[in-house]
């Protein structure tokens, strides 16, 4: 299934959170954070600064997130993206 999105939203695929310290301890999934940086899956007709495949940094609470083909996605505008990375 394929998910076209629409004006200015984009769709993210999170990064992968870190399981360990820099001291060595493995954290657990439930005090886990989620990654405030993703890849860029799609993004709508009227996107100006952002295109597939664009590594971001977004707000922490931005978007919404959904379950598609077992990939956890976020939808959100492109207002919320804060940065690039070049």
């Amino acid at each position: 299934m394929s998910l076209k999105p629409l004006h200015d939203r984009v769709i993210v695929k999170r990064k992968e959170g870190e399981t360990k310290t820099a001291g060595g301890l493995y954290i657990p999934d439930s005090a886990k954070e989620k990654p405030q940086a993703g890849t860029v899956v799609a993004a709508g007709p009227e996107c100006e600064t952002v295109k597939k495949g664009d590594s971001i940094l977004f707000a922490k609470y931005a978007g919404s997130e959904f379950k598609m083909d077992g990939d956890d996605l976020v939808i959100m505008r492109e207002d919320d993206i804060l940065g690039v990375f070049a």
